[in-house]
């Protein structure tokens, strides 16, 4: 069943964090591990889509599993796909079919890129910059993919959900 998205990131101790992602009654939950950047990885993942790209990936350190995005622009649409492998140290060499595909859906771009800016803003009004890398510990809050996302989104949207999504900076 088709519904909204739904996305969240929950930021755990010492550079774990949980991401939650669902539509209807679809939904997968992975383990995050600070060894990538992954929220700034799915922030710039969806940016990169508004520019010539019609294809993103990028993935998830769960130690020692992958999980792999991989977003496809068709018009003004995304097919997502999450794939997982059982590890990470060989698996950026293997084709997405080798995975296992744990969610997948269709949405438009706009939808994909406001959740994201959300979920991002949600992270933000809980923790702070400080917050933020206290629990992720290798990488600062993705301020500028943030900023990046946002300013596309705004641009080329056309969007009827509400927009207060803007981070405090110094």
């Amino acid at each position: 069943m088709a519904g909204l998205l739904q996305l969240e990131w929950d930021l755990r101790d010492h550079g774990w964090a949980v991401c939650r992602i669902a539509e209807g009654t679809a939904k997968a939950t992975f383990a995050v591990s600070y060894c990538t950047d992954g929220l700034a990885d799915l922030l710039s993942g969806v940016g990169g889509l508004y520019g010539a790209s019609q294809l993103e990936r990028f993935f998830f350190d769960s130690e020692p599993t992958e999980v792999r995005w991989v977003l496809r622009r068709q018009g003004a649409d995304v097919a997502i796909a999450i794939y997982t492998f059982p590890d990470v140290a060989v698996s950026p060499d293997l084709p997405d079919s080798d995975g296992r595909l744990a969610w997948t859906a269709t949405k438009p771009l706009s939808e994909l890129a406001h959740i994201v800016l959300a979920t991002a803003q949600q992270v933000y009004k809980e923790h702070g910059e400080d917050g933020y890398m206290t629990k992720w510990i290798r990488y600062p809050y993705p301020v500028a993919a943030f900023q990046d996302l946002r300013r596309l989104h705004l641009q080329h949207d056309q969007c009827d959900l509400p927009h207060d999504m803007t981070l405090p900076l110094a």
